[in-house]
């Protein structure tokens, strides 16, 4: 699959590079953000990644624009801790890249056979298999409830363990047959779609990086900075809308049934140029379906001080840590 940087015009706009200006791609993956900001002014970009997979599309384009860019392999929750000066943009685009999801050995996909890891980093840390093989029924079950939306969660955990039970689940077409003798065959959805999405958000912990993620941006940014995120799920887009709004001085968003409550604790971090999600044009969405579920929130950094980490934006669920405890 070609790889195309999702919303790049409306990426590129709310991101307004000037010149002299410098963006952390906190999401690097192919590179099609950085290269376009490159492109768009006489600026800087540093980009981020925690797939070592990368360095060499991030070397062609070190090649290309010398000291105008440069990739750090790391999180880009840990933005704020590799010594940066305060810088005038940040972009991230959540998820998994198409690029991951065509290498059959990462096992990111269901379409492709390949060993259950779905790791971004490849090296430490629980797998998909792990996951698997050693979570409860009830464990299974939370995770493919909240990270997947699955419905019948509780009926494929069990399906599971008694897989489980009769040998190993090592490989994705291991899992992909478990979960179509459980689920059946509806529609054009394969039934492994969600609980795959589950394992691959639970085993990179990506909603706690998210978090993670923005609060290091708002420590990061000048004032007037501004803050751009592409999601493709709609647990993604919560956490960054809630993120927001809080930031932004709201407590609470106004409806026709109550009013909109403005915070009384600390000043706005951010300011927010709309607050309405941007949407993928049709045109797009033709060209690429990856772009179908995609949704851009900008906010712009104001002097104020950044607000301490509230984690009640993320969902209860067991944490990769305490799986890593039991291997």
């Amino acid at each position: 699959m070609r790889h195309y940087p999702v919303m790049l015009p409306e990426v590129l706009s709310a991101l307004a590079m000037q010149a002299g200006e410098t963006c952390v791609d906190g999401t690097f993956g192919n590179g099609g953000y950085s290269e376009a900001l490159l492109g768009s002014a006489d600026c800087s970009v540093i980009g981020l990644d925690r797939d070592p997979n990368v360095i060499p599309r991030a070397e062609e384009l070190a090649g290309e624009w010398g000291d105008k860019f440069r990739l750090i392999q790391t999180p880009f929750s840990k933005m704020d801790e590799l010594g940066l000066d305060p810088v005038d943009a940040v972009v991230l685009d959540i998820g998994v890249s198409s690029m991951q999801l065509d290498q059959a050995e990462r096992g990111f996909s269901f379409m492709r056979a390949g060993p259950l890891d779905m790791r971004m980093e490849q090296g430490g840390g629980p797998t998909a298999r792990d996951a698997v093989l050693h979570l409860s029924a009830d464990e299974l079950t939370r995770v493919f409830q909240v990270y997947g939306e699955e419905k019948r969660a509780r009926h494929v955990a069990n399906c599971i363990l008694s897989a489980r039970e009769q040998g190993d689940i090592a490989t994705t077409s291991d899992l992909a047959d478990v979960l179509e003798k459980a689920l059946g065959r509806r529609g054009k959805t394969h039934p492994a779609t969600r609980v795959f999405q589950a394992l691959r958000i639970f085993v990179n912990d990506e909603l706690g990086e998210l978090y993670k993620g923005l609060c290091a941006a708002e420590r990061l940014l000048k004032p007037g900075g501004r803050l751009v995120v592409v999601t493709f799920h709609s647990l993604e887009d919560r956490i960054v809308k809630s993120f927001f709004r809080r930031r932004a001085g709201e407590v609470q968003g106004g409806s026709r049934y109550a009013p909109e409550i403005k915070n009384t604790g600390p000043a706005a971090s951010f300011n927010l140029p709309q607050r309405s999600v941007t949407k993928p044009s049709k045109a797009e969405v033709g060209d690429n379906a990856r772009s179908r579920s995609a949704k851009l929130r900008a906010a712009i950094r104001t002097g104020a001080a950044a607000f301490d980490a509230d984690d009640r934006l993320l969902p209860d669920v067991i944490s990769l840590a305490e799986l890593e405890a039991r291997l």
